[in-house]
């Protein structure tokens, strides 16, 4: 057995998000934590933001693919080859909390049940008390989770015997996938409760964030943004509040996502973006 907790960061064009979270990130780590960094592209900035960081006594490994692999593999790298108890990703654009780490810990040490427990994201005027309600649950050892299937790849932490008992991400499995598919094994996700907080720099409202105008979203483009249609901030932003209404009101049934209620899900998604209208969730 390794460490406590081993986590990737996978960076992409974002020399001025990186110079905020990934010291942020390395501020949080206990004793027994550590990073491990790919960076995906030639991008001169991000790599140079990077350098300081690669040999710290933190950062575990370091690996530079020359061609954008996006999320997946990196995922897996981490994944298949950490020996600690627990394993996590943080976005290059997002800001962790301090004690994030200690918090979820012993959150699963408290509740073996648990699968993946997620930071929240979003802002304050997104929480809708009288939607979640009903999805906030206590657990042993004083810990609560608004549960949900699925919570986002960034800020959570996760038993790496889950990946030994489940295997790694599909071929074209998404993160939000795989937790549906520890859902349906049993495993309880969720977010934690009270929330703890995840800056977001890509989102608009943030305090951080790069994105102020249609082209400065245009020229970003974040991952969500693409795969919904996404044009303008006012789209982005908007797509950003239903996402966090639907984390409050998605049903724990996962069956819900399957057959042929998934298939008219992906109908309807189609038809909007067809349309030339942003998809929603």
């Amino acid at each position: 057995m390794g460490g406590r907790a081993d986590i990737v960061m996978i960076t992409y064009r974002s020399a001025m998000y990186i110079r905020l979270s990934l010291p942020r990130l390395l501020e949080t780590l206990g004793d027994d934590d550590r990073v491990w960094l790919w960076h995906n592209g030639d991008d001169e900035a991000t790599i140079e933001a990077l350098r300081p960081f690669v040999s710290d006594d933190r950062v575990a490994h370091y690996h530079h693919s020359r061609e954008n692999v996006r999320l997946r593999e990196p995922t897996n790298w981490l994944w298949q080859n950490s020996r600690a108890r627990f394993v996590s990703k943080v976005d290059d654009d997002c800001l962790v909390s301090p004690g994030w780490l200690d918090t979820f810990a012993s959150a699963h040490m408290a509740n073996p049940e648990f699968g993946v427990i997620g930071s929240w994201r979003h802002p304050e005027e997104d929480f809708r008390p009288e939607l979640a309600r009903r999805k906030i649950q206590a657990f042993a050892g004083g810990h609560s989770l608004m549960r949900n299937n699925w919570v986002q790849g960034s800020g959570y932490l996760m038993p790496r015997a889950r990946v030994d008992a489940n295997g790694p991400l599909g071929e074209s499995e998404s993160f939000t996938g795989y937790c549906m598919r520890l859902a349906e094994a049993g495993a309880v996700n969720g977010f934690y409760y009270p929330f703890v907080p995840e800056d977001h720099m890509d989102d608009p409202r943030s305090p951080h964030t790069l994105i102020h105008s249609d082209q400065d979203l245009l020229d970003r483009m974040p991952l969500s943004a693409r795969a919904n249609g996404v044009m303008t901030v006012e789209q982005w932003t908007a797509q950003l509040q239903q996402s966090a209404i639907v984390l409050q009101t998605a049903s724990l049934d996962p069956r819900t996502y399957s057959g042929w209620r998934r298939k008219l899900k992906l109908v309807s998604r189609r038809i909007r973006l067809a349309m030339g209208r942003p998809a929603k969730w």
